[in-house]
């Protein structure tokens, strides 16, 4: 549905034993970024994600009844892996680092939603897509009800069929391993090459509910 969005989990930006590795995989999320149109909807040092603007190319009706058509402007979401929380130094999460990236979500979603808010040339995204690697596809239910956490819905996704999309898939996912191995190695697992995606989508109008001024001071 989407050029490569959010694969969590990444990592922030830590003192490297490889500065070689780091300064490549810097060198080529960077030129990703600018060839994507990828940029920074905050400033807020507890956001986690940056976006980009994408056109819907499937037909989507969601749980919440919005529909969404070939062509739709869509906002999509890329982890800002510098402010992502780094797995602890073991390679285990914990409940606190759940925590920590819980509430960087949804920091983000408020902030996304307030940019929103003030972005009338934005005024015909219909809604914020994302997409996922955490892994194979056995731990596949326990993403999706991460996601659905904050309000995201999974909706199908193709699997690659033609060589020409396996090795795409295959270069993302080295990619994600570089990632992995530069910034944040504790969080590197035997799957990384293997990874799945799971394409997630919140409708605008449910963003601005859930995550907008209004929720807030009713909260």
């Amino acid at each position: 549905m989407v050029a490569r969005s959010a694969s969590f989990p990444v990592g922030e930006v830590k003192q490297s034993v490889r500065p070689w590795l780091n300064a490549m995989v810097a060198a080529i999320d960077d030129r990703l970024r600018r060839r994507q149109g990828v940029f920074e909807y905050t400033d807020n040092p507890d956001c986690v994600f940056r976006i980009a603007l994408v056109a819907a190319n499937r037909d989507y009706t969601l749980a919440d009844g919005v529909k969404v058509r070939v062509g739709d402007r869509l906002i999509s979401l890329h982890l800002w892996n510098e402010q992502f929380p780094a797995f602890p130094e073991n390679g285990l999460t914990t409940l606190g680092w759940a925590r920590r990236v819980g509430r960087g979500f949804e920091i983000s979603l408020r902030q996304l939603a307030r940019f929103l808010a003030t972005r009338r040339d934005l005024d015909d995204v219909v809604a914020v897509c994302g997409t996922m690697a955490f892994g194979i596809a056995p731990r596949d239910a326990g993403d999706a009800g991460f996601a659905g956490c904050f309000g995201f819905e999974r909706v199908a996704t193709p699997v690659p069929r033609t060589l020409t999309q396996r090795l795409h898939r295959l270069g993302e996912n080295i990619l994600l391993t570089m990632l992995v191995l530069a910034r944040n190695a504790a969080a590197l697992r035997a799957d990384t090459l293997r990874r799945d995606r799971m394409v997630v989508i919140l409708s605008r109008r449910k963003l601005l509910e859930r995550y907008g001024s209004a929720r807030r001071r009713t909260a």
